[in-house]
This record gives C-alpha cells, structure tokens and sequence, in this order.
C-alpha cells in the first residue's frame, strides 16, 4: 500500500500544478477576459502564493494529529471550487476571491502530498519526494498543450474544476500516513532554531528566479514568436518536473545540502542568462534545477527536524514562497514595466543571495543536529 500513496500523491501533484505551472497561459486570457491590465492578474498570483503557502502549515497541523484523509477532501473541495468559480467570475476582484479560497485547498495539498513520500519512505526520501514532485510540472506540461489553444480561460477551467471535483476527494479519502518510525520536533521548537530561519530565508531568495518564469513569463517572452512561446510555456514544467526525481535520487546519494547548493548555483547561471536575454538557456536551467529546490528543501527539512510533524514543519517553511511569490509577480511585473534589465539583475542578485544564505546555514544545521 506504501507504494499506493505515492501514486496518490503523484496525481494530486499533477493537479496542483495548473495553479502555478498553467499560470502562464491563463494570465494572459484572464486579463483579456476581465479587461484588466497584467499588474492586476499578477496580483491573483500573488495572493495564490500568500494563501497556498499560509494555511499549508494550519493544514499540515491537522494532517499530522488526525491523518490525511479529513483535512484532504475539504482541500481537494477548495481547490476544486477554485477553478469553477474561477471560471464564473465576472470581474478581476470577483477572481481575487474564488483563486484565492482555492488557493487554500491547493497549499494544504502540496504538504499533505509531499509529506505522503517525506514520511512513508525514510530511506530514500530523496528520490520519493522527485517522483511526487514530478507531477507539479508534468500536470501542467500535458495541460498547457492544449490550453494554449484555448479561446478563453473559462472553460478549461471549469473543465479542469469538474475533474478536480470527482476525482480529488476521492483519492484523498485513502491517504494515510505511518503511525510508527516517525521522530522530530514540533514546529514551535523549530521556530526557535537558528539553522530553520536562515535555510527559510535562503528559500525565499532562491526561489524568485523560478517564481519569476511561473508567473510572468506570459509577458517576458510576449515578443517572441507564438510558436518558440508555445514551446517554452510547456517545455518549463516538464523540465521542472522530470528534473525532481532525477536530482532528489542525487541527493540520496550526495547529501541533501550538497544537492541543494549545486542547484542553487545552476539557478545563478539560468539567471544570468536571463539578464542577458537569452530566454532558452535561462527557461532550461530555472525550470529544470528550480523545479527540484522546493523538494529538496522540504527532504531537508525532513532530515534536520524529522518527519513527526513534517506536513507542520513544512507547511511553516512553505510559507517562503508566499514572500518570493510577492517578489517575483507583483514587485517584478513593477519593477519590469519601470526597466526590464534592472529586472533581471535584480532576480540574478536574488538567486546569489540564495546560495549565500545556503552555505551559511550549513554550521547551524549541524549544531541543530548534534544537539537533538
């Protein structure tokens, strides 16, 4: 049944993608839809990081004291509602708050998801971790092939809602997480370790640049040719997808922090060549080694403060990427329509700072562990 949950898992992933991975293809439809300008679709983004990211650690607090099962049909419900009412709104603030509820239900799933694989397979968390990932962008690399087809955003959402509906809470219903072997600290405790925030704030910085592609480049590449841009939408969540469990296997063998810093440096060198316009090279490195740092995160946080209550633990760290989500929409749409290289400089000096805080998080995680 071990190997059960990581299918579950799997395919949730896949679901969950569209909120973020899809993003590029609706936005552009949504503002064209509600008649609004980028800046305000971009605020939608941000409010999906701000509530996905919040309430995945209220979720992961039940998840852990009562079992998956409960706490996941109601999240597959919101996020389900999410993408019908998505579908019905008739103004951009209407669509600030159907996304945003579905957002809630979209963050729980993440963590009760990447926690199935944190908990279930302690020996090769790395790899189990990848393979769940992996639907966070094959999900949208299927999907995005045919919405950019689409007339509009409203019925591939309602689509995409009606599937979610009858198929999520039913797969949730069976989830279970192991009941024994599970050891750790409780978030409160975590809160107060110095290795949790500075690998928190190395998070927040090295996760703009891929936060950055998810969300706007429906306007960075809007002057390249349709087809090169149907190409990259759907070719950076394959590769954000395929990249987790590749890299999380790595990781098993390497060591976690010694992954994390080599795709932290990679993502340095996707940045770079972002600013120097060079979209492919820069679509390519960001999609494929910044698909793999949440996961990899999450797998190290697991190894540092255990797996007892990791959907919490988690569920606390993701909160992150509601900052970088803030930083790489709605900040870097500003600061893009202001100067498009002072733009991309900035996600370089992002991306450096993400490696730094990284190495110097490294002697507080051994202190961390020598004194648990």
């Amino acid at each position: 049944m071990k190997r059960g949950y990581l299918v579950i898992a799997l395919l949730v992933m896949s679901m969950n993608s569209l909120y973020q991975y899809s993003w590029n293809v609706f936005e552009p439809m949504i503002a064209s839809g509600l008649h609004t300008t980028a800046v305000y679709v971009e605020v939608a983004f941000t409010l999906f990081t701000v509530f996905s990211t919040t309430f995945q650690g209220v979720g992961g607090y039940f998840a852990d004291r009562d079992g998956p099962a409960r706490v996941g049909v109601i999240s597959a419900l919101l996020s389900a509602f999410g993408f019908i009412g998505g579908s019905f709104s008739g103004s951009i603030y209407e669509f600030y708050a159907v996304w945003s509820i579905g957002s809630i239900g979209e963050g729980i799933l993440y963590g009760i998801a990447t926690n199935l694989a944190v908990k279930w397979y302690s020996d090769m968390r790395g790899l189990a971790v990848g393979i769940v990932s992996l639907g966070f962008g094959v999900g949208s690399s299927v999907a995005n092939v045919f919405l950019v087809h689409a007339p509009n955003f409203r019925l591939p959402m309602m689509v995409i809602g009606l599937i979610e509906l009858v198929l999520m809470p039913l797969m949730l219903y069976f989830a279970k997480y192991p009941k024994a072997n599970l050891s750790g600290g409780r978030p409160r405790r975590n809160l107060t370790s110095p290795a949790f925030w500075i690998l928190y704030i190395s998070f927040v910085f090295g996760s703009i640049p891929l936060l950055v592609i998810s969300s706007s480049f429906g306007y960075i590449g809007s002057h390249l040719p349709p087809y090169e841009f149907s190409i990259l939408v759907s070719l950076f969540p394959l590769l954000s997808g395929i990249s987790r469990p590749i890299l999380g296997w790595m990781s098993d063998r390497i060591g976690r922090s010694a992954a994390v810093m080599l795709i932290d440096a990679f993502i340095i060198v996707g940045s770079a060549f972002l600013s120097l316009r060079q979209y492919v090279l820069a679509i390519v490195l960001i999609g494929f080694f910044g698909g793999s740092m949440i996961s990899l995160y999450f797998a190290y946080v697991g190894d540092v403060f255990g797996t007892r209550f990791s959907t919490a633990n988690n569920g606390v760290f993701y909160t992150g990427k509601s900052i970088s989500g803030f930083i790489g929409s709605t900040i870097f749409a500003l600061m893009f329509s202001y100067d498009v290289t002072l733009s991309y400089i900035f996600v370089l000096i992002s991306a450096i700072a993400g490696l730094i805080f990284l190495i110097a998080s490294r002697g507080a995680v051994r202190k961390s562990r020598s004194m648990q």
